[in-house]
């Protein structure tokens, strides 16, 4: 797992500097494939459940499973999110990101910072021991306190020899309840957060989630291990 989730990583850390004006989605795409094989890992999303590409791009107030089109060109004040996973020898590994395409708007930037500070919350809950409530609590609080709304409809979840396991990872809920985090686990814990409502619409595609509201979505994911004392991030580069 720490080999997958190590190459979903390095691509996307690589796509970062690719995600500016003029380059279309597909192009991402196309990098992003040809990067995980290269790296000796197969596309964990592609043909996932009928999904037709290696990239879930989505941008602006797509919160997730954007896909990629050559007509889908981005723009200078767009923010971009990149998620991918990978499976290696038949362990998965998952991570996004969101990225700033040029220069963009201050509440932009303030809803990627709190997004991803709302990740580093929920891993700063994980250690044996602690409650999967907890993880999500922490999800929540750090994104209310800071004046963005949480998704609800799309959560992160377990993951190894599959892609999605048990147990689903909500991005709010109650301190102190659920299942017992043991070491040893490996999750996929994944904030979506909104600058305003966090109501979710599907666009005709099936997949492509957006804002009802139309207001900016962020995303961000790491597959993390349980350990004793807290958790190792498998989706870091070395």
């Amino acid at each position: 797992m720490r080999r997958a989730s190590r190459v979903v990583a390095e691509v996307l850390q690589e796509l970062k500097p690719r995600v500016k004006p003029g380059v279309t989605t597909a192009d991402l795409d196309k990098f992003a494939e040809r990067r995980v094989r290269e790296l000796g890992a197969v596309p964990a999303f592609l043909g996932y459940r009928g999904y037709p590409a290696t990239l879930c791009v989505s941008l602006n107030e797509e919160i997730v499973h954007g896909i990629p089109s050559p007509k889908r060109v981005i723009r200078e004040g767009d923010i971009v999110s990149l998620d991918m996973g990978a499976v290696m020898e038949g362990f998965y590994g998952d991570a996004a990101l969101t990225v700033a395409a040029g220069g963009v708007s201050p509440e932009a930037r303030r809803l990627m910072e709190v997004t991803s500070g709302s990740l580093d919350a929920a891993l700063a809950a994980v250690k044996a021991g602690a409650r999967l409530g907890d993880v999500s609590h922490a999800v929540e609080k750090y994104a209310v306190e800071n004046g963005m709304s949480v998704v609800r409809e799309f959560t992160g979840h377990g993951i190894g020899r599959k892609l999605h396991e048990e147990p689903s990872i909500p991005n709010f809920g109650r301190a102190g309840t659920g299942p017992v985090l043991k070491a040893g686990m490996t999750l996929a814990i994944e904030p979506m957060l909104c600058l305003g409502r966090a109501e979710v619409v599907v666009k005709n595609d099936g997949w492509t989630a957006v804002s009802a509201d139309g207001s900016l979505a962020a995303h961000y994911e790491h597959t993390v291990a349980v350990t004793e004392d807290g958790f190792d991030i498998l989706s870091r580069v070395a």
